[in-house]
């Protein structure tokens, strides 16, 4: 059994999803494990990682305007914004999703569906650069 530990830097120039996909399967490829499980991890508590379609962007933009409308900005009943209008909003939404994915290996590759992606989804308007921690378990 082999465990790899990889840490990626995903600089995000405001709010939306950024396909890391790719980077995720490099990863697994450079530990070498054929059967197994990969998790995608995020270190932070205004961005979340999630599954989505990565065919059309359309349904990318439909996410993205759903969490606007579902946990607005500036709302007159939050009362924690220390970091402007939209921290405490990029919470709420974080906590609504997920800041983890795992998904098998089988062959080396993940098993994903035919339109499955791997996202970071930022939540908040400033450029960030975020922590994703790819920790892949299996045998070679």
């Amino acid at each position: 059994m082999s465990v790899c530990h990889k840490k990626l830097e995903i600089r995000t120039h405001g709010k939306g999803l950024y396909e890391i996909t790719d980077e995720v399967q490099s990863q697994i490829e450079k530990c070498g494990v054929r059967s197994g499980m990969v998790t995608v991890f995020v270190q932070h508590t205004s961005c979340s990682i999630v599954m989505m379609e990565n065919a059309d962007p359309t349904a990318r933009r439909d996410l993205e305007e759903f969490f606007d409308r579902l946990v607005p900005e500036d709302a007159d009943y939050f009362t924690h914004g220390s970091e402007g209008s939209d921290d405490m909003p990029s919470h709420i939404r974080m906590a609504l999703t997920r800041t983890s994915e795992t998904v098998p290996i089988v062959d080396g590759k993940m098993q994903l569906g035919t339109w499955q992606g791997i996202f970071l989804f930022e939540h908040r308007r400033a450029p960030h650069r975020r922590r994703v921690f790819v920790t892949i378990v299996g045998e070679m």
